[in-house]
């Protein structure tokens, strides 16, 4: 029995392997055609080592003064969407947590958060709505809209009904108030399960590139991935009177495959060198949060 669970644990840990270094070879690629020139990446003989080595890709983005402003933007970004997101997340899930006896609407809320993650209101009726409000080309056109995340509140409900109901009966005899017992016992207890919906939000505003491109008007506050996704390689007659040969030159060394690898490895920096300070709380967080209602 021994060496038949030995075996099972080894085929469990080569399995997990090739799934790592799956995930592992397109971002080693990538990363080595955006240090590579144009001609080896165009014709393929780039795979984990650069060749040619050339940084035109990386200099041409971070010469630019708008990556700088983009990237302040989606940090700003980030910052009040998680905060929103995450507070909302906690004051929603909380109520919804309780048993129909306590909250006795409970489930008439629970069917009309249901009903939105299956349906919405439409891309030209939400962009209407958000110009009337007076959002349009404004940090929060890209934070409002999805303000309360379902899936979010969800996850957190669930790990709420896991918390024995004696806690919550102890802190109400000893005079607590609903507040205080949602800040001083559900959310300290909670501290696993909101890392991890503060790590989907994060990682959903960073990588958000769409809402930039519908919301925001002024190229001053298009947010980072929009930004990228904007980039052109392609000169217009004017921009050609406006360069000098060099610069001509040092352009169209870039190719639209290096440079855009170039793109993709900055963009992932942030979210990379924030998840290992999260990681702990994630698989814990998901676990027990997972439970079916």
């Amino acid at each position: 029995m021994k060496n038949r669970n030995n075996a099972v644990d080894y085929i469990i840990i080569v399995v997990l392997g090739l799934m790592a270094v799956s995930c592992i070879i397109p971002i080693l690629n990538t990363f080595a055609m955006s240090l590579s020139d144009k001609t080896s990446a165009a014709l393929g003989l780039v795979f984990f080592i650069p060749k040619n080595f050339n940084l035109t890709g990386y200099e041409e983005i971070l010469k630019d003064q708008q990556f700088f402003r983009s990237f302040g933007i989606s940090i700003l970004r980030v910052l009040l969407g998680v905060c929103l997101n995450t507070g909302f997340s906690i004051m929603m899930a909380y109520p919804l947590s309780k048993d129909p006896r306590v909250f006795h609407m409970r489930n008439v809320y629970m069917w009309i958060m249901v009903f939105t993650m299956l349906f919405n209101g439409g891309l030209i009726p939400t962009y209407l709505l958000v110009k009337s409000l007076g959002l349009v080309n404004t940090i929060w056109a890209l934070v409002l809209p999805g303000a309360v995340p379902v899936f979010n509140v969800i996850i957190l409900m669930n790990f709420n009904k896991g918390i024995p109901s004696s806690l919550e009966e102890a802190a109400v005899v000893d005079g607590a108030n609903p507040l205080q017992i949602l800040l001083r016992i559900y959310i300290p207890l909670a501290k696993a399960c909101i890392a991890t919906i503060s790590l989907f939000s994060m990682v959903g505003h960073w990588n958000d590139f769409f809402a930039g491109r519908i919301y925001i008007n002024s190229t001053k506050n298009i947010p980072l991935q929009t930004y990228i996704q904007n980039l052109s390689m392609q000169l217009s007659v004017e921009e050609m009177a406006n360069l000098t040969p060099e610069e001509i030159i040092k352009k169209q060394e870039v190719s639209n495959l290096t440079f855009n690898c170039a793109k993709a490895i900055i963009s992932m920096i942030p979210v990379v060198a924030v998840y290992p300070f999260l990681q702990k709380y994630f698989v814990t967080g998901i676990v027990m949060g997972a439970v079916k209602e």
